[in-house]
């Protein structure tokens, strides 16, 4: 049997996965062109520059793409006709939901304040902080981020509601899951609300003022999902009036300009969009591969398949 080629963007990772069955692993970090023009399938870097994309075009017998990310609307312009994407659903569910609570838990309970006042050996007076403990959470973004959210969140004693695209049954978490268009009747009493959804042209500015005018006083939004979510002028004009709160791994722009007002607008914390670049990535990461690439050697499929090239 002739041998599927894959291309894998790190030496460490071939190490990893030598010796998967009629399969022939190369490196190829996209920076140049192809070392072959017999490769299948690709498995880009995380985290570089989308552009590097624009090198598949040179693959002619290209069938598929698997990214590491689980976002992946930076790569659909990129994907050539016919050729499948898969995204990397499950490798950062546990590292975005640890940043996801942790940004809530240091909103909730002041740990920024509390670092400045170590700087300057400040006993802060904040006792009475809201916990996140008995609070009411909106997940909007019900995949397998968001579960896994969720069970952390009801582990942390935390009331949860979740939002998918469509209304449909509940699960072992949730007794049911609410559509999008019941939004406007969830917002007025979600104390916390995490944003885990993919960025579409129907989902960008989706938390636009009108969104964060219906959501109680002193609310906390936690986005782990994509900065174009959220409207960021509308979101800078609320926290500044002291209305809602922030707590964002992702922005808009990204990376944030030095001079950008969300810096520096009161109740928002920022981290530089790192939810899944943690030590959990790596041998995450593997054991898809490990799964996936034998998968597309025997159907020439991948199970995460979530668009193709038009």
């Amino acid at each position: 049997m002739t041998p599927t080629i894959v291309s894998l963007p790190q030496q460490d990772w071939v190490d990893e996965l030598t010796g998967l069955p009629d399969v022939e692993l190369v490196v190829w970090d996209m920076k140049d062109a192809p070392p072959r023009d017999d490769i299948e399938l690709v498995v880009p870097p995380y985290m570089s520059s989308p552009k590097r994309l624009t090198r598949l075009s040179e693959l002619p017998g290209l069938k598929a793409v698997q990214l590491a990310t689980a976002g992946f609307e930076h790569a659909l312009q990129y994907l050539p006709k016919g050729v499948s994407l898969a995204n990397g659903r499950g490798i950062h569910d546990t590292s975005t939901a640890e940043l996801a609570i942790g940004l809530a838990i240091a909103a909730q309970r002041a740990i920024p304040e509390s670092v400045r006042a170590q700087a300057d050996g400040e006993w802060l007076q904040i006792a009475g902080r809201p916990s996140l403990a008995d609070r009411k959470a909106l997940i909007v973004g019900y995949g397998s981020i968001g579960r896994a959210i969720v069970q952390r969140l009801q582990m942390l004693e935390v009331e949860c509601t979740v939002v998918a695209s469509r209304a449909r049954a509940g699960d072992d978490l949730v007794d049911s899951v609410h559509g999008i268009d019941e939004l406007p009747g969830l917002l007025p009493t979600a104390e916390v609300v995490f944003l885990i959804l993919p960025l579409t042209d129907d989902t960008r500015h989706l938390v636009d003022e009108k969104f964060l005018a219906a959501l109680p006083d002193d609310a906390l939004v936690v986005n782990v999902a994509r900065g174009g979510i959220i409207d960021t002028d509308a979101l800078v004009r609320a926290c500044a009036s002291g209305r809602v709160r922030a707590a964002l791994d992702v922005t808009d722009p990204e990376p944030l300009p030095p001079d950008h007002p969300l810096w520096t607008t009161s109740g928002v914390l920022i981290t530089p969009h790192v939810g899944g670049a943690t030590t959990a990535f790596t041998p995450r990461l593997i054991k898809l591969l490990r799964q996936e690439i034998p998968h597309f050697v025997e159907t020439g499929e991948l199970t995460n398949t979530v668009a193709t090239g038009g």
